[in-house]
């Protein structure tokens, strides 16, 4: 690993990012704007959107990372800039971390600013402390950018990359707890769950909107980090090094 080719990968990264500002919005405005329409949807009953606004500060933003990273590593590799890259003194770790870095600044930023709205503009009610529920919700969008630059390996397509939405994002969000308790599902789909990354986001979001601060939440917060930690790993073996 060399710091240098990293943060050079880092800057180039967020030059493509600034020079975009549909996807600088719809990664910005649309997970505030989806929590904003959520609480007038629950406007009589205000109690619901404190239950599920908290997860929803966190999910919206892993969501959003998960498919601009995918489609964003997709242009990488359709364009042939990846090939290119891959054919220079340029290590795996540094494409990786550098994207890493890029996106993981921009899931704080977002955060941030879909937690500013939540607590500041929507009057979101929570037991547990916002700093720390901020801190999840950038776990969680840290954690989609890892899945998205993994799987977009396996799309050919900005048309295939947006398909993962339905079918891998959705029966993960259906199985993680938010609409069912998962206790409440049959016993089959709550065995499912355990395997899923967005079952553990989704309960540790959860634990600290409740307050609920005990040993599971912290090997939820484990294991959102080894699935962060996973996820790159896997990324890293899509990448093939060609000589030029």
């Amino acid at each position: 690993m060399n710091p240098r080719i990293t943060f050079a990968t880092a800057r180039r990264v967020a030059d493509q990012l600034r020079r975009d500002p549909r996807t600088l919005a719809l990664i910005f405005v649309v997970p505030p704007a989806l929590l904003a329409l959520l609480r007038y949807v629950f406007d009589e009953q205000p109690q619901t959107f404190d239950r599920v606004g908290g997860p929803l500060v966190g999910i919206f933003p892993l969501i959003m990372m998960f498919l601009i990273t995918s489609i964003a590593m997709l242009r990488e590799r359709t364009s042939g800039t990846l090939e290119r890259l891959m054919s220079m003194p340029l290590a795996k770790l540094d494409l990786l971390l550098g994207y890493g870095l890029t996106f993981a600044l921009v899931a704080a930023v977002q955060a941030g600013i879909t937690g500013a709205v939540a607590f500041g503009l929507l009057d979101f009610q929570t037991a547990g402390a916002v700093w720390a529920l901020i801190l999840i919700a950038v776990a969680n969008a840290i954690l989609g950018m890892a899945l998205g630059l993994f799987l977009s390996a396996f799309a050919t397509s900005e048309y295939q990359a947006v398909q993962f939405m339905p079918a891998f994002v959705a029966p993960q969000i259906l199985l993680a707890g938010l609409f069912v308790p998962r206790d409440r599902m049959p016993a089959v789909l709550e065995q499912i769950s355990m395997f899923l990354p967005f079952t553990y986001a989704y309960d540790a979001l959860a634990k600290v909107t409740a307050n609920e601060i005990d040993s599971w939440l912290w090997l939820d917060i484990a294991v959102i980090a080894a699935s962060i930690l996973l996820a790159l790993a896997l990324g890293a073996t899509t990448l093939r090094r060609r000589t030029p």
